[in-house]
């Protein structure tokens, strides 16, 4: 027997109420272009957080695990008892913190006036 409806050859987009978001397309791309846009949107992901501006935060915890390491380095490959180290340890996580956050902002700083320039080239 002949069908009379046409099949539907999409998805039934929105919601019960009729309300459809126009903003989210997560299916298939439509073309070899779209779909290479998508791809070069999400490589972004990383570079996002490398140009994110530097923190106290993130230097603190960077300044931690340099010091543990340090630490670690001082009683177990030149001997040193655990208080001298802890000492030690300590002095350099007083270092490492405001020196990596100096140095952070340095260099975003650097990348930012870079980011300016080659869009003033544009």
């Amino acid at each position: 027997m002949a069908q009379t409806r046409k099949k539907r050859r999409r998805k039934h987009r929105g919601t019960q109420g009729g309300r459809v978001d126009p903003s989210r397309r997560s299916g298939r791309p439509r073309s070899r272009e779209e779909a290479k846009a998508r791809a070069r949107a999400g490589r972004k992901g990383g570079a996002a957080r490398v140009d994110a501006p530097p923190t106290w935060r993130n230097a603190a915890t960077r300044g931690l695990i340099a010091a543990v390491i340090f630490t670690a380095l001082l009683v177990l490959l030149f001997g040193r008892s655990l208080g001298a180290a802890l000492g030690l340890g300590a002095f350099m996580l007083a270092f490492y913190i405001p020196a990596g956050y100096y140095i952070d902002t340095a260099m975003w700083r650097r990348r930012e006036r870079a980011r300016i320039r080659a869009r003033s080239k544009e």
